[in-house]
């Protein structure tokens, strides 16, 4: 994909819509939509969306108790069922009961992920972020192929982050086998890779005129940063002494329903068509990177994260780790 490919579009809404906002003329009535960590911050806004416009929502869920809690109040046709994108069984086994069960897949929202955590090995020893954030999501989506192929005009939504200019993927060594792990580079490949899964997709959704794009929601409070310590955030500047959001959080942060909004619009608006594989941000497509500019570390996106070839390598380096899982 070119730089050229990155030219924002006019979108109407204002700078930070909601995401029911960016749905609200939109009818979604005999969609089926798959959400991702659909309980909990951006993804459980993401789901109150698309079912308040008459989609019906699938949510995989890790911890079933938790998610009958926090789904309880979302109206519409919500339906939860067990997986786990660190487990490939449990992937397996989701993907089984969705095609005996639907004929079609319209929506696929790849919103789950963890960041900046401990060095953990998850399913056959892949480093953690990049096995959650990104192999899970390889796994499911490719299993999820049938379905959305069934559909018209499917899409999907890869959730990555500005978090992808702190690395490029590590090609040399992804799963941190004989490096030292640094968990926010480790949290950057994945973002990397997600925006690349995105990139590399949407060749392969083109036959049956599917999308596929990759969003940057914002910075939000939510329980991503649950493995990140008070000092650490206070560091970072996302806190204050007092542990309270600081006057810079205030300002850049988004509320959940803020941040799930750039997701609810890359899955649903008319202005993507024919834009398989950007890199969005703010219910918008991002421009590439300033370098000049002193909000390029938040802002834009980088090469890396939007080359052809390495999404293309990256397939095929998923591909192989999946089939030898």
């Amino acid at each position: 994909m070119a730089k050229s490919d990155q030219v924002p579009v006019e979108h109407g809404f204002g700078p930070r819509p909601e995401a029911a906002d960016v749905v609200a003329d939109i009818d979604l009535g005999g969609k089926t939509a798959v959400v991702t960590g659909g309980y909990s911050g951006l993804g459980l806004e993401t789901v109150r969306a698309l079912a308040g416009r008459g989609a019906q929502v699938i949510v995989p869920v890790r911890t079933p108790e938790k998610a009958e809690a926090a789904l309880a109040d979302v109206a519409g046709d919500v339906v939860a069922l067990p997986m786990d994108l660190s487990e490939i069984k449990t992937i397996s086994r989701f993907a089984n009961e969705l095609a005996n069960s639907l004929n079609k897949l319209d929506l696929l929202i790849n919103n789950a992920g963890i960041m900046a955590c401990p060095m953990e090995r998850v399913g056959p020893g892949w480093e953690s972020q990049f096995g959650v954030n990104h192999m899970g999501h390889f796994a499911l989506t490719q299993a999820m192929m049938g379905l959305l192929s069934a559909a018209e005009a499917p899409r999907v939504v890869s959730l990555s982050s500005t978090g992808h200019k702190l690395s490029p993927v590590r090609w040399d060594d992804i799963q941190y086998e004989s490096t030292e792990y640094d968990k926010w580079q480790a949290y950057g490949q994945a973002k990397t890779a997600n925006a690349l899964f995105a990139n590399a997709l949407s060749r392969r959704l083109k036959v049956t005129d599917g999308l596929a794009f990759s969003v940057h929601p914002g910075g939000i409070f939510t329980p991503l940063q649950r493995h990140l310590p008070k000092e650490e955030m206070i560091a970072l500047g996302w806190l204050g002494e007092d542990g309270e959001p600081s006057e810079l959080a205030k300002q850049g942060f988004k509320t959940p329903e803020q941040g799930a909004a750039t997701s609810v619009w890359a899955a649903t608006s008319p202005l993507l068509e024919g834009k398989a594989g950007v890199y969005c941000e703010d219910c918008n497509i991002a421009s590439p990177t300033d370098p000049d500019s002193p909000t390029a570390r938040y802002f834009g996106v980088d090469d890396h994260a939007t080359d052809d070839e390495a999404a293309e390598r990256l397939w095929a380096v998923s591909e192989a780790l999946l089939n030898a899982a």
